[in-house]
Formats: C-alpha cells, sequence, structure tokens
C-alpha cells in the first residue's frame, strides 16, 4: 500500500472514530441530563455528595449494562461517582479472575493480598 493511500486510511479511521466519539458523547448528555434532573447527586454506593463543578465526576450507570435501554423514568440508570462506577465495571472480570484461578489457589480477601508481602524474606535468602 503506498503512503497516499495509507493516509487516506487513517485519515477515514480517525473520522470514523471522530464521529462515533461525537454521537456516544450526544447520546450521554441526554439520558445523562435526564437522571441529574431525577435523582439527587449523590452516588448510590458511597453516598458522597455532588455540587458545582464536582458534578461532572458524578456519571450515569445503566443497571442492566444496556446503554440503549433509557426509560424516561430513569429505572435503568443510578448516579454513581466514577470510582464507584469504574469499580462495578470491573468486579465482574474480578470474579471471573477469581473463579478462574480458584481451584489453584486459596482464595483471599481483595483488600487483604499484598503482592510485596514475602519479599523482605526472599531478600534474606537469596536463591
Amino acid at each position: 500500500m503506498s503512503s497516499e493511500n495509507k493516509k487516506l486510511t487513517d485519515t477515514k479511521r480517525d473520522q470514523i472514530v471522530s464521529d462515533m466519539r461525537r454521537e456516544e458523547q450526544q447520546r450521554q448528555s441526554g439520558y445523562r441530563e435526564q437522571a441529574l434532573k431525577l435523582f439527587p447527586h449523590v452516588c448510590g454506593r458511597c453516598s458522597r455528595e455532588f455540587e458545582g463543578q464536582k458534578i461532572r465526576e458524578l456519571t450515569v450507570h445503566h443497571i442492566d449494562h444496556n446503554h440503549d435501554n433509557n426509560p424516561p423514568n430513569g429505572s435503568n440508570w443510578e448516579l454513581l461517582c466514577l470510582y464507584c462506577h469504574d469499580h462495578e465495571h470491573t468486579r465482574g472480570v474480578q470474579e471471573d479472575r477469581e473463579d478462574d484461578n480458584s481451584s489453584d489457589k486459596l482464595k483471599q480477601d481483595d483488600l487483604s493480598h499484598s503482592p510485596f508481602a514475602a519479599l523482605a524474606e526472599r531478600f534474606k535468602h537469596p536463591k
């Protein structure tokens, strides 16, 4: 492929990505604005309150994970802060990883695991 054709391809790809991002942003702004009018500006998980410019840290989570399911009464939405929303979407991934490793390792609580717990001991007795 010549460099001129590659530039056209790259330009077309960049345009498609840009269009998709703009459409997604427009779609989100519609249900986000609705959710912010319907619900108090409080994270549904950690109960942190948001006001002023901090409202931008409050996101709309789709309870059924279907971003096309946007009933006008907001029954598929909950407001979550950025951190709780991220945790909500990584929770299933972490559970899947634990299920995959359950036969190989003893289950440990996520908060009690320390990857460097035995590091000092390894320095005392090098191999």
